[in-house]
């Protein structure tokens, strides 16, 4: 027979399910930002709030649905950029940019702005590098990793120049990139979007150097 030293907190549901799902919530951003997306189980989530694994489930579904909430995203990010996954590697970079600025002149806009925004006053850009390198710019890895290695530093270019137009044409708003139409930013950073995934890389770059390995 075992018995519990006081005080224990048994997993599952809390009394009157109060404030469990922001404990979630809570949880899951510490972990994604902290550990990734990949590295970030449900289990862990659950531990690190005090309930079961069951109720995470309950209230999110999935860890992609999860990820979803807990940066406040309208739309699941794998959804959107489904098609950019199935496009030829030559036309990345215009189906990438069209995908991403798509969202942000959507209605979907004011809340993808408030998480950025929120990320990056918040001092802990964490989530935004699992958003854009774990998320939203893995499935494409494999395909954009020539030389062989290069794939992540790839990535990193291509996170810049996205981060680098939220910021600046909706965060920041400066004239007259802010009020350009989006079909025309997107004609005019296309091409350096694709030269970052598939353009040739200068001699000497090391690409194996520019991750989270040893």
């Amino acid at each position: 027979m075992t018995t519990e030293s006081p005080g224990a907190r048994r997993p599952g549901r809390r009394p009157g399910n109060s404030g469990a799902r922001e404990s979630i919530l809570a949880s899951a951003r510490e972990l994604f930002a902290s550990h990734g997306f990949d590295k970030t189980t449900v289990r862990a989530v659950a531990a690190r709030a005090g309930v079961d694994p069951a109720l995470v489930h309950h209230y999110f579904g999935t860890k992609m649905a999860l990820f979803t909430a807990s940066i406040a995203l309208p739309v699941d990010p794998r959804d959107v950029l489904a098609p950019v996954y199935e496009t030829p590697v030559e036309e990345l970079g215009h189906a990438l940019a069209s995908a991403l600025i798509g969202v942000w002149e959507s209605p979907h806009r004011d809340a993808a702005v408030a998480m950025f925004r929120a990320q990056i006053a918040g001092g802990d850009t964490g989530l935004i590098r699992t958003f854009l390198l774990e998320v939203a710019l893995e499935p494409l890895l494999g395909r954009i990793d020539i030389p062989e290695g290069a794939g992540r530093l790839r990535a990193e270019l291509v996170a810049t120049q996205m981060t680098g137009v939220m910021l600046v044409r909706y965060v920041l708003g400066f004239e007259p990139l802010a009020s350009l139409p989006p079909e025309q930013l997107i004609e005019i950073i296309a091409p350096t979007v694709q030269r970052y995934l598939t353009g040739e890389l200068p001699d000497g770059t090391t690409p194996d150097h520019h991750g989270t390995g040893p």
